[in-house]
């Protein structure tokens, strides 16, 4: 019964993607994770908006993402200006965040580190163009 429920925790493990959103206005910021909670369930309430930053260093907006469900199509989404996003997890859930992502995003991978069973990669989010 215990190596039964571990696994069932090591799955849902395994469909979480951790999403960091930097440099980019908060409005920016709310687009992304707004598309995101469309396509996907977030650990991110709905009436949480990314908010300026308080001080002078970096800004990095952070939410995880479960990929177990198939995402649901979303239009296309308008972003005042490109947005990095760095998307950390199982090959197969950050493939399935991205495939998602680009129902709403023109998505370019822009670089990535592999792991034994994870990957971290660096997107660049753009306007989809008509």
């Amino acid at each position: 019964m215990k190596d039964r429920e571990e696994a069932a925790q090591n799955n849902q493990g395994a469909a979480q993607v951790q999403v960091q959103l930097t440099d980019c206005p908060p409005e920016d910021a709310h687009t992304v994770f707004t598309a995101l909670d469309t396509l996907f369930v977030s650990d991110r309430a709905k009436d949480d908006a990314p908010r300026g930053p308080q001080g002078t260093g970096p800004v990095v907006w952070a939410a995880t993402i479960d990929v177990s469900d198939a995402a649901a199509p979303t239009a296309p989404r308008r972003l005042t200006e490109p947005v990095a996003a760095t998307v950390q997890g199982s090959y197969w859930a950050a493939g399935r965040l991205r495939s998602g992502l680009a129902s709403a995003f023109t998505v370019r991978e822009v670089g990535a580190t592999s792991g034994d069973q994870e990957q971290e990669v660096q997107l660049r989010l753009e306007n989809r163009e008509a």
